[in-house]
């Protein structure tokens, strides 16, 4: 039930059918990847923070990626073109379908890509499936972190890696505001501290790497977004065909909470 109420959360605003409409409409030669950016990067950095979480890994080393809470699919998109083979897990269906068509229309990517339907607490792959996993802006939605991740073990060969780039608690988490665009109130906001999400991932069998607070990066990104975002010229794509009206006050609160010290984020690399 929870994670029907979850997805129920990211379906709330979705206009699919108008979504792709207006990819054919403006793009008929097909969106870029830049283009489909304020749709499917919808995480706190967009494109760049997905360049430097893919620059975690290797395609050469670690070709076979899974990216967990794959939403619309941009971070999977930019990691095939750099020739990772990416499969995206997201629990919310109409996100996992909207993905696959967005990248029908995409102009190629190189590598092939995958999609499923699915809940990270109980993988549907086999032990030793994949090179590396990523997590952007995920794990915030899941409420046993822990489970997560030794299930995030389970399916990596030995030597992969997991590359992380969350939102976790910050200093001052008693000023979360909501709504925010992962969770409408607190049921569907499961943030971990920073030292908490260090130890999850020692308890189950992961080797740190690389850890970075990038949380003043986070807020000159979000205060850029947010001046973009009271232009009065209505974007080609925005997250608000995805979150609707809400996406006002969800990235207002986003900026809020950075500012506050409510959330923090962090760029992580572990190894198994």
């Amino acid at each position: 039930m929870k994670a029907a109420h979850l997805a129920a959360h990211y379906q709330l605003g979705l206009r699919d059918a108008e979504v792709l409409a207006q990819i054919h409409a403006h793009y008929p030669a097909g969106p870029t990847l830049h283009q489909l950016a304020p749709l499917d990067q919808l995480h706190i950095g967009g494109v760049s923070a997905s360049k430097r979480l893919l620059g975690l890994l290797d395609p050469a080393t670690h070709p076979c990626v899974l990216d967990i809470g794959a939403g619309l699919g941009g971070l999977m998109r930019q990691g095939a073109a750099l020739g990772f083979q990416m499969t995206g897990l997201d629990i919310t269906h109409r996100f996992s379908a909207l993905n696959k068509a967005l990248s029908a229309l995409a102009a190629p990517t190189g590598s092939p890509l995958y999609w499923l339907t699915g809940d990270a607490c109980a993988m549907p792959f086999a032990d030793n499936s994949f090179d590396a996993l990523l997590f952007q802006h995920s794990l915030l939605n899941m409420p046993n972190a822990h489970r997560v991740l030794n299930e995030s073990r389970r399916v990596l060969r030995p030597g992969g890696k997991l590359a992380m780039h969350e939102v976790v608690s910050g200093p001052n988490p008693g000023t979360l505001r909501y709504p925010v665009p992962w969770a409408a109130t607190p049921e569907h906001s499961h943030l971990n501290g920073h030292s908490v999400l260090k130890v999850l991932l020692e308890e189950s069998g992961f080797t740190l790497e690389h850890d970075v607070n990038w949380s003043d990066i986070a807020l000159e990104w979000r205060e850029r977004q947010r001046g973009k975002e009271q232009t009065t010229q209505a974007p080609i794509l925005s997250p608000q065909w995805v979150f609707g009206d809400r996406f006002q006050e969800m990235g207002r609160n986003l900026l809020l909470n950075l500012k506050s010290g409510a959330i923090n984020l962090v760029e992580i690399r572990a190894c198994c």
